[in-house]
């Protein structure tokens, strides 16, 4: 899946439970885990190099997108995917509590 961005490419390996963006040489990262037919989203990372230009945003809504496309429940378990959904109300019948 590739971005506006000539620059930008996102990937989902989903044997790693993985969402990553390559930007400018530097790689973000999301991390999850399938616990019960919810994706738990663990982790949000961007490297400060990358970091303001709306990477961390695309990984969320990445992963929330795929989630809905499996039929899966979400747990935004990191502090920047559970700003996320709280900004984006449109992801909101995704939602579990942790």
């Amino acid at each position: 899946m590739t971005h506006d961005s000539p620059s930008l490419y996102l990937h989902h390996d989903p044997a790693a439970h993985r969402f990553s963006v390559r930007l400018d040489g530097h790689e973000a990262e999301l991390l999850y885990s399938l616990r019960n037919g919810r994706m738990v989203i663990d982790h949000t990372g961007v490297p400060e190099a990358i970091g303001g230009r709306g990477v961390a945003a695309l990984l969320v809504r990445a992963a929330l997108d795929h989630a809905r496309s499996q039929g899966w429940r979400v747990v935004p378990a990191c502090s920047y995917s559970a700003a996320y959904v709280q900004r984006h109300p449109e992801y909101a019948d995704l939602v579990d509590a942790a």
